[in-house]
């Protein structure tokens, strides 16, 4: 069993983004651990999460991944420093970096996009390629132990996109 860590907006995550990939996570065996900056994050859609851990706690070491969930609500993030140097700190450790919608915007602000391939929801297609990126529109892309989706229709084949990294 392996560890992902799943960084969700305190007020504004999008639910489907949330919940697929996490259920396709865990049916495979994997244990997921939500993060915010508060102990209880809200959902753009009404769903309503008790948070295992604060943010500003997570530790690289503690975990195998890590996902920056999108929605309305994870643009506090794009350039917060905390969750920048984790991203950072996560692919320095070559542990799976991943992002779905408009959060890839915060693994691209942290410099971890440049001349990689990557996608996100389109409104920040213009953030990720004036950092770098070679964005593609697709649903999802892996580019070395960095996966990016582009919102809730890819969010089971991002959670998908996750697993197979994990079990190469």
């Amino acid at each position: 069993m392996l560890k992902f860590l799943f960084v969700i907006a305190p007020d504004g995550y999008q639910d489907i983004e949330y919940n697929d990939p996490k259920t396709v996570l865990e049916v495979s065996g994997h244990q997921v651990v939500s993060a915010s900056t508060t102990k209880v994050a809200y959902g753009s859609l009404g769903g309503k999460i008790s948070v295992n851990l604060l943010l500003k706690n997570a530790k690289v070491e503690d975990y195998d991944g890590i996902a920056f969930i999108g929605g309305p609500g994870s643009y506090i993030y794009f350039n917060d420093p905390v969750a920048q140097k984790l991203a950072q700190s996560f692919y320095a450790a070559n542990k799976l970096t991943c992002a779905i919608c408009a959060a890839p915007s915060i693994l691209a602000n942290a410099g971890l996009l440049d001349g990689k391939i990557a996608t996100c929801y389109p409104g920040q297609a213009e953030n990720l390629k004036a950092h770098g990126a070679h964005y593609t529109g697709n649903p999802v892309e892996q580019d070395g132990i960095l996966v990016t989706a582009s919102g809730p229709p890819a969010a089971k084949a991002f959670g998908e996109a996750i697993c197979t990294a994990l079990n190469p």
